[in-house]
């Protein structure tokens, strides 16, 4: 018998058309010979089942359920595709599992702790994971722009400490840009995380849970042609995404054995992708994505085909890991 999967997209934050276009991949990929796919429209002000005529149908909150002519749907698993709030920072995580619907994600904990950039870094440095300087605010904090500068040097980058896709990000080469970029980032968040420049290769790293073992894609080289790889060069065209990275076998050694070392001390289950520069040969982390894109242009799909695994064998096997 086919199972319901419900695949939520959307979501409350900045990020929701990018979810929008990672969902519908997903809806159109998914082996229907095994599943019923749903689209399930997550924002703030309505929770919807969109069928293919663009009709809507509320969700019930109280059990995550459909009623369809008369007919109750309820889903066997749901397919998490909502980058940002609420579908990479817990809270979607704990709905669903307080009402027991497995889910592709991680687990409530894991994905609120990889969200919050600062507390994330902070975890992982205990375990000897390289980090760039960084400088802490929140808003209404005294803005000391010499004690920032004394820390973390220019050039900087200024970044929302809870946001994806390089919303809310700058990169400050004087002092004079700091009060700009600061105000940039308290426009997504009330947190700030103001990190070094590590001057090195940018690399991007897929880990996933494929067939019930911890699982590194291919290694992906981030050469962005603005200032560093914003939502221009990420969404826009004006990056080249090289795959593999063109690394020598120590730094790709390296960098494999740490973020297969970050997903299993987090505990991690799911989709991951994190974001490591190079600086003296060494893999520095940046941070770590959740619910990474999941078009067929997004660079998770992109190293998946590098090992030969096809998007319907990588969505089908997050369904099967979440059904375990």
């Amino acid at each position: 018998m086919k199972k319901n999967i419900a695949i939520i997209m959307g979501g409350y934050s900045s990020e929701y058309k990018i979810s929008l276009t990672s969902g519908n991949v997903v809806y159109e990929t998914l082996d229907t010979s095994k599943y019923t796919p749903y689209r399930i429209h997550v924002f703030k002000g309505k929770w919807v089942y969109v069928d293919n005529e663009d009709m809507e149908f509320p969700i019930d909150k109280n059990d995550f359920s459909i009623n369809i002519d008369g007919y109750k749907v309820t889903f066997d698993c749901v397919f998490n595709a909502i980058h940002g709030s609420p579908g990479e920072d817990g809270f979607m995580q704990g709905y669903f599992e307080l009402l027991k619907i497995p889910h592709t994600s991680c687990d409530m904990y894991q994905a609120s702790l990889t969200f919050n950039k600062r507390d994330c870094l902070s975890v992982l440095k205990p375990y000897g994971i390289k980090t760039a300087e960084s400088f802490y605010l929140n808003l209404g904090d005294i803005i000391n722009e010499d004690a920032i500068i004394d820390k973390v040097g220019l050039p900087c980058f200024v970044k929302a400490n809870k946001a994806g896709s390089s919303f809310g990000i700058s990169k400050v080469h004087k002092k004079e840009g700091l009060h700009k970029a600061i105000d940039l980032a308290f426009k997504e968040d009330d947190e700030i995380i103001i990190e070094s420049f590590l001057d090195g290769t940018e690399v991007s790293v897929g880990v996933i849970t494929y067939k019930g073992e911890t699982k590194v894609l291919p290694i992906t080289e981030i050469v962005s042609e603005n200032d560093f790889f914003d939502y221009e060069a990420k969404y826009l065209g004006k990056s080249q995404e090289i795959t593999p990275a063109r690394i020598t076998k120590d730094q790709e050694n390296k960098v494999i054995a740490e973020a297969k070392k970050v997903y299993e001390v987090l505990k991690m289950k799911g989709f991951s992708r994190s974001e490591f520069i190079f600086k003296d040969g060494e893999p520095h982390l940046l941070e770590m994505n959740t619910v990474p894109g999941l078009t067929r242009e997004s660079i998770l799909p992109q190293q998946a085909a590098a090992a030969n695994i096809s998007l319907t064998e990588l969505f089908d096997n997050a369904i099967e890991e979440a059904l375990k």
